[in-house]
């Protein structure tokens, strides 16, 4: 007898009732591309072509170049979404790695805890039981589904419903579809600035000189404020620029204007080395 998934099935399911929510989350984080400078690696090396991202794809010129992108997202027409999500960024990074840590998995992981959640409720027998066999509390319902191993398909499924009905269609007017969400969502997020905590951390004196060097470093980043998570890695080289280290930078972080998922992705870097 066979032994069904069926958490797996029931993650791909709550996808596919969330798929309109995915897709309209996907043309707003698309919004701006097209006013971004185009940038190509040459040799090696990291340069700007001169024009923007629409005034490229106008031409009908690739976006991406042949020494960046993934291979599952090469042969894109010109100028498409997916031909955008190749290229690379100003920072270095291709723009189908900023995709995967602003929309694809934060989404993930939500249509996981929407799936556990409903497991919880309609199956709570067959729910216990497979937190019991992956060594996790029922009720840590993203640890049973981290450690099941649900995610990580389920965002290949996720990266594949957005190409199928995104990636053949012009960057533009992927960008046109996604301003009403766009104007929303930074709405939201200004909202959220504007809530300072109660207990606001206070600068200690001896990170006097290191605050001064890391507000300098902000201003000169050309990042917006407050810093969201999608310029983590340009604010990050801004720091390191202006001569910080790497505890400094940790340090300062909670006292710049900086989102609480910047702080986290910075702190991530930072681990890696």
């Amino acid at each position: 007898m066979f032994d069904v998934d069926w958490m797996g099935l029931l993650t791909r399911e709550v996808l596919r009732e969330r798929g309109a929510a995915l897709i309209a989350e996907s043309c707003a984080w698309a919004v701006g591309m097209s006013d971004a400078q185009h940038h190509e690696r040459r040799a090696g090396r990291l340069v700007a072509t001169g024009l923007t991202v629409g005034e490229r794809a106008a031409h009908g010129r690739p976006l991406a170049g042949e020494e960046d992108g993934r291979l599952e997202l090469g042969d894109a027409r010109p100028g498409s979404f997916q031909d955008a999500l190749n290229m690379v960024g100003a920072d270095g990074r291709v723009q189908a790695e900023r995709f995967d840590d602003e929309v694809l998995v934060p989404f993930v992981t939500e249509t996981c805890r929407v799936a556990a959640e409903r497991a919880r409720v309609t199956r709570p027998a067959d729910w216990a039981e497979l937190a019991h066999d992956v060594g996790e509390d029922p009720g840590n319902l993203l640890d049973v589904v981290r450690a099941g191993g649900w995610e990580a398909p389920l965002r290949i499924d996720a990266e594949h419903l957005v190409l199928a009905a995104l990636g053949a269609v012009p960057l533009i007017e992927v960008e046109a579809e996604g301003l009403p969400l766009s104007l929303v969502r930074a709405a939201e997020a200004t909202t959220r600035a504007a809530a300072v905590p109660e207990t606001a951390p206070v600068p200690d004196d001896s990170l006097a000189g290191a605050l001064f060097l890391a507000r300098t470093a902000l201003e000169e980043s050309g990042c917006t404020v407050p810093v969201g998570p999608e310029e983590a890695d340009l604010l990050l080289a801004a720091l390191g620029d202006n001569g910080l280290e790497p505890d400094e930078v940790t340090a300062v972080l909670p006292h710049l204007p900086v989102e609480e998922a910047t702080i986290t992705r910075i702190a991530a870097t930072l681990d890696r080395f």
